[in-house]
């Protein structure tokens, strides 16, 4: 098996066409469906995953995103915007067969940007997060559903994103007057959660976070079949976690090149760490290709439409070059 890339997920400018032209064309192996937050509100990652709500509902505030009575603009917006991204995917995935990446926001970062309506976050009610869990899972068994119907070959790979996971285990995601701070959530709880919303789907579930201490023996109890992460993040006191989790099956998708305009290195330079993590682990060579998926450390929204075309070009080079060379 060789060793891939794929994307994390958002990408700059707001033209669906040519941000799935890019998805799919520089990975021709595993595309993914594009998000393009430049174009405002209900396109941004939190808004397009409320979006996909049922029988919840949510609109835009000066302080963020707020849960609605009734679906209004906003959550039109949303709908339309990623009814058009999946126009544009379709139209240049007729015939695919094979992995497709789509991602959604997983249901503690919702629940930590998603205001109730006397304007404190969702995560601060139990009841609410339960909620809100519950309408995500129903809303991605539809989205899911759409994906298959629209691309029949493809073997549909879901992505969460958590950027927010650590901060909701460690209690420090910052209340409405940001001088206090929420009460870390119980790790069972965080855990029994995402155990439903991965059983969601039938397929492959990853979890992405670009934060510090991703929690990837959680992950890996929860049922995530592959943990995305920003690389350069990683410490050496993580090694027994991640050690863990790949000897079990847990595929990381490892964040390796800046997800903003940098000088890029030669390919096998910015996956000379993945080789020495798996030294350190004892990991045999020739089990990264099986392993490992390549990356940029996170989404490309704010990169330049050049950077991101040139990024993603650069991760499929490194992908291959750590399929060919792993010693």
């Amino acid at each position: 098996m060789t060793a891939n890339a794929t994307g994390v997920g958002s990408l700059p400018g707001g033209d669906a066409r040519e941000a799935a032209k890019t998805a799919t064309g520089s990975f021709e192996d595993f595309p993914y469906l594009p998000e393009l937050p430049a174009r405002g509100p209900g396109a941004d990652m939190i808004g397009r995953s409320l979006g996909l709500l049922v029988d919840l509902y949510a609109h835009v505030e000066p302080s963020g995103w707020r849960v609605s009575d009734r679906p209004g603009r906003d959550t039109r917006r949303a709908r339309s915007w990623l009814g058009e991204d999946l126009d544009a995917l379709e139209e240049f995935t007729q015939g695919y067969e094979g992995r497709l990446k789509v991602q959604a926001v997983g249901p503690w970062t919702l629940a930590a940007a998603l205001e109730l309506h006397g304007g404190e976050a969702a995560l601060q009610d139990p009841g609410a997060c339960r909620d809100l869990a519950a309408s995500l899972a129903e809303g991605l068994r539809g989205h899911l559903a759409d994906v298959r119907r629209r691309i029949p070959g493809a073997e549909i790979v879901l992505q969460f994103d958590e950027p927010s996971l650590t901060a909701v285990l460690t209690g420090r995601v910052r209340t409405a007057s940001g001088y206090r701070t929420y009460r870390a959530v119980d790790r069972q709880v965080v855990e029994g959660t995402l155990r439903e919303l991965f059983a969601v789907h039938d397929g492959d579930v990853v979890v992405h976070s670009c934060a510090p201490g991703v929690p990837f023996d959680l992950l890996r109890r929860a049922g995530a079949n592959a943990v995305s992460f920003d690389f350069s993040l990683l410490t050496e006191r993580e090694d027994e976690a991640v050690g863990e989790a790949v000897e079990s099956g847990v595929r990381l998708f490892a964040g390796v090149v800046p997800g903003t305009d940098a000088p890029l290195s030669d390919p096998g330079g910015s996956v000379m760490g993945v080789r020495k993590l798996w030294r350190r682990l004892g990991l045999a060579p020739g089990t990264l290709a099986e392993s490992v998926t390549v990356t940029p450390s996170c989404g490309l929204a704010g990169a330049s439409p050049a950077y991101a075309r040139a990024v993603q070009a650069h991760c499929a080079r490194a992908a291959r070059s750590l399929a060919d060379n792993p010693e």
